[in-house]
C-alpha cells in the first residue's frame, strides 16, 4: 500500500487527529502505550525529528487519555539499542515508534521488540530485514537521488567531474546513492569520488577539503543532505574555487530553500524530505488503538524538485529546520 502526496505535503497531525477522534470513544476503556525511538538531535534534520516527535506526543495524549507516548532519544546506535531494552523492560509496549540509527545495529533489538506482540512502526532509515515492521513511513530516497541526478545531467549537458558525499551507512542512504547513481550513469558524467560524511557538517567540511585538494577540477558536488551541503560551500568559497558550478543537498532546510528563492546560481535547487514525517507516523500509529482504522503498509512521501518557481511552498519560517 502505498500513499503519495502532492508536493512536500504531509499528513497533518491535525487531519490525523480528525479523522481519529469520531472513533477514539470506543477504545477508552483501555490503556495503551506507544514507545518513540529517535535519534537526538545530532543534525538539522534529526532536530527536526525531535522537535515534531515531541509535539505530536503532546497532541496525542491531549486527544487521547488513554494513550501513553513516550518518546526517547539517542546520540548513537549502541545507545538506542539500550533505550530499547530499556524501554521494553519497564513498559507494556502496544507499539514502537522507530527512526532507527542505523538499519544494520537496530534490526535484531526491534525484530526483539516485535516478538513481544509489539506493533512495529519503522520511519525513514529502514530496517535490515523490513518483514520486521507493520508499517513504514518516509520519503521518496530513491526519487530524492534521481530527480537530483537528471537535473544535473540536463545542467552539465551529459558531461564532466563530480563527487558525491553519503550519510550514514542506512538503507536511505543507499536509496538515494541508487537513484544517483542509476541517472548519472547513462550519461558522460563521470563520479571522482564517492564517501562517508555521516550527514555531518563538519565532516562534509573535511572531506570535501579533501576533495577539492585531491582533483584540480570538479563541476559539481551532491551531498545528499543539507547539513553537509553547507560544509561543502564553506569548504569551497575558502578554498576559492571557482570550477564548481553546481553544490546540491537534499531535505529542503530551510536555509537552503533561501538560496533557492534567492535563485543562488550554485544552489538552485533542492528536494524535500521533511522531518515532520515523524509526526504522521506516530498519528497513524495511534489509528491503530484510537479508533477502527487498521495501518498496515508502506506510505511515501513525493520528493519534487524544489525550485525559485515554487520554493515558498516548501519554505517555513518557524520550522527549526
Amino acid at each position: 500500500m502505498k500513499l503519495r502526496t502532492k508536493g512536500a505535503a504531509l499528513l497533518s497531525a491535525a487531519v490525523l487527529a480528525g479523522a481519529l477522534s469520531g472513533a477514539a470513544a470506543q477504545a477508552q476503556d483501555k490503556q495503551f502505550t506507544i514507545a518513540v525511538s529517535i535519534p537526538a538531535a545530532t543534525h538539522g534534520w534529526t532536530g527536526g525529528v525531535v522537535y515534531h516527535a515531541q509535539e505530536a506526543e503532546k497532541q496525542l495524549e491531549a486527544a487521547y487519555p488513554n494513550i501513553d507516548v513516550i518518546v526517547s532519544t539517542a546520540s548513537s546506535a549502541t545507545a538506542q539499542v539500550s533505550s530499547l531494552e530499556d524501554l521494553s523492560a519497564t513498559n507494556e509496549l502496544d507499539a514502537l515508534v522507530i527512526l532507527p540509527f542505523t538499519s544494520e545495529e537496530l534490526t535484531g533489538p526491534v525484530e526483539q521488540v516485535a516478538s513481544n506482540g509489539t506493533f512495529i512502526t519503522v520511519v525513514d532509515r529502514g530496517l535490515a530485514d523490513p518483514s520486521i515492521q507493520d508499517l513504514y513511513v518516509a520519503g521518496d530516497n530513491i526519487a530524492v537521488g534521481a530527480n537530483t541526478a537528471q537535473w544535473l545531467v540536463e545542467k552539465l549537458g551529459g558531461e564532466g567531474e563530480i563527487v558525491v558525499l553519503r550519510g550514514i551507512p542506512t538503507v536511505i542512504d543507499d536509496e538515494r546513492i541508487q537513484g544517483f547513481t542509476e541517472v548519472i550513469d547513462q550519461s558522460d558524467i563521470k563520479i571522482l569520488d564517492i564517501q562517508y560524511a555521516n550527514w555531518n557538517q563538519d565532516e562534509a567540511f573535511t572531506l570535501m577539503q579533501d576533495y577539492l585538494g585531491k582533483y584540480p577540477n570538479i563541476d559539481a558536488v551532491w551531498a545528499n543532505d543539507d547539513d553537509m551541503l553547507l560544509g561543502v560551500i564553506e569548504a569551497v568559497d575558502q578554498a576559492e574555487r571557482e570550477d564548481v558550478q553546481y553544490m546540491l543537498g537534499g531535505n529542503g532546510m530551510k536555509q537552503v530553500i533561501e538560496m533557492v528563492k534567492a535563485g543562488d546560481e550554485r544552489t538552485p535547487i533542492s528536494t524535500p524530505y521533511p522531518p515532520s514525517m515523524i509526526a504522521s507516523a506516530m498519528f497513524m500509529t495511534a489509528a491503530q488503538f484510537a479508533g477502527q482504522a487498521p495501518m498496515r503498509g508502506s506510505f511515501k512521501l513525493d520528493a519534487p524538485l524544489i525550485t525559485p518557481q515554487n520554493a515558498d511552498q516548501f519554505y517555513f519560517p518557524d520550522s527549526p529546520f
